[in-house]
């Protein structure tokens, strides 16, 4: 049996997810991302997904709440076994975290890629890394989308 794709959405990218399941042709898979009183966040997904592509939806600004959602989806996914979990993150948070600049400072980015890994992403989609040596940071591959290859002919077509 061939797997299907299915795209959710976390809280943090709701508008583009829509975006983009409509351009793919097909409605956003149901998740439901519950928030308990004392904050923690708890996602579950609301159909089967076994051995399924399923692609995650989240950007990560305002980080902490959005990565950790993130996090929780994918380790949700894979307990629900997904046959291949893509992280789709059209923004990066902590990217600029990207070296050790002075001493005793951590490496967010360097984490952040270990922790998308450890909860089970196969792969990652994000765009616009602060700097390409980021996707080294990954054992998995990475998709490093660049937006000027879109903005730029919009742009020239504008004549400003």
């Amino acid at each position: 049996m061939q797997p299907k794709a299915k795209l959710f959405s976390g809280t943090g990218s709701r508008y583009l997810a829509e975006k983009i399941a409509q351009q793919f042709g097909q409605p956003l898979g149901k998740i439901s991302i519950q928030r308990f009183s004392d904050g923690e966040i708890q996602p579950t997904f609301l159909e089967s997904i076994r051995g399924d592509y399923v692609f995650l939806i989240q950007s990560t600004f305002s980080p902490s709440d959005n990565i950790l959602e993130l996090l929780l989806m994918i380790d949700a996914a894979r307990r629900a076994s997904a046959d291949k979990i893509i992280a789709v993150l059209p923004y990066y948070g902590y990217a600029r975290q990207d070296r050790k600049d002075k001493p005793r400072v951590a490496i967010g980015s360097k984490l952040v890629a270990n922790l998308l890994t450890a909860a089970g992403a196969d792969r990652v989609i994000t765009m616009d890394l602060h700097a390409p040596q980021i996707q080294g940071y990954f054992d998995i591959p990475v998709d490093h989308l660049d937006s000027s290859a879109i903005f730029i002919p919009y742009i020239e077509k504008l004549n400003l």
